[in-house]
């Protein structure tokens, strides 16, 4: 059958089925393509100018299968594939660390940061998790220094094999530690933090379908109204920014229990593919006040 043929025949499977999206592909038809690539060993955006193509009934078959595991297990599909896709950049992906899927890297990749990024600044990605931020952020502007930190060791891990995959391994730096912790023993100061936290309220965290569930807990968890984490970013983070840096914070579905934690601020709201309400902007100035 036709690479199409088989996208749509895996399309339909998917749809029949009770899942949830939002892991790098935001439904059936997206998946599908996804995972017909994958066993073609091509990009997404590749296997798109080749539908016309045939696929052998072998790779077909492991198309099917990985879209059969896909129902039953109702883990997400980065996962069963070892790999997700963003801002047309791959990554290694495991249970280590959520899955690649940051509004952040619309920023970077649509060079929206421009104004807050020197030529030779330095930019720290605050809870890195996977690296993908780091990474982009790496590879949209070489003449940055960049580091990222986090608490898990084990997203650590996975960050470093990505950084490997990329040929940044010497180029970013990778730092271990609560929070600020390990930015405050090496005293650095950045030009831009930009941070993808955990944001999640707890009611919500209650209601999520089993392919959020699949992730690291405490890589989503932000207590009761979502703001714990914030909390402590917004408390410090002009400390360790330069007079005209900024902070670029992720804050999701989350943005009336911001508004209310943090009315006394003047954040600048960012436009993003979900709206204007997802990721904001808090220059230092604004921070210290």
């Amino acid at each position: 059958m036709t690479i199409d043929a088989c996208c749509q025949r895996i399309q339909s499977l998917l749809e029949s089925a009770d899942l949830h999206y939002g892991h790098g592909a935001s439904n059936a038809e997206a998946e599908a393509l996804w995972i017909v690539s994958k066993q073609l060993e091509r990009s997404p955006s590749e296997t798109l100018e080749h539908l016309d193509s045939m696929i052998s009934g072998e790779l077909s078959q492991k198309a099917f299968a990985v879209a059969q595991k896909r129902i039953e297990s109702r883990q997400p599909l980065a996962y069963l594939l070892g790999e997700a896709w963003l801002m047309g950049v791959p990554f290694d992906c495991t249970t280590q660390s959520i899955i690649p899927r940051s509004f952040i890297a619309e920023l970077i990749a649509h060079e929206s940061l421009e104004s807050w990024l020197p030529a030779d600044g330095r930019v720290l990605d605050l809870c890195t998790g996977n690296g993908s931020l780091a990474v982009l952020m790496a590879l949209h502007y070489p003449d940055l220094q960049v580091v990222a930190s986090d608490l898990s060791l084990p997203a650590l891990a996975l960050a470093a094999r990505n950084l490997d995959r990329h040929h940044l391994s010497d180029r970013i730096e990778l730092l271990h530690g609560d929070l600020w912790e390990p930015i405050a023993e090496q005293d650095l100061r950045f030009d831009l933090i930009v941070c993808n936290p955990p944001y999640v309220n707890e009611q919500s965290m209650q209601a999520l379908p089993p392919e959020y569930r699949a992730e690291p807990r405490e890589a989503l968890a932000g207590g009761s109204d979502g703001m714990d984490l914030i909390r402590e970013i917004i408390r410090s983070a002009g400390e360790y920014l330069h007079e005209r840096g900024a902070l670029v914070l992720e804050i999701g579905n989350e943005y009336d229990h911001f508004q209310k934690a943090f009315g006394h601020l003047s954040p600048i709201w960012m436009d993003v593919s979900a709206g204007d309400r997802q990721v904001c902007l808090i220059e230092a100035e604004d921070l210290r006040r």
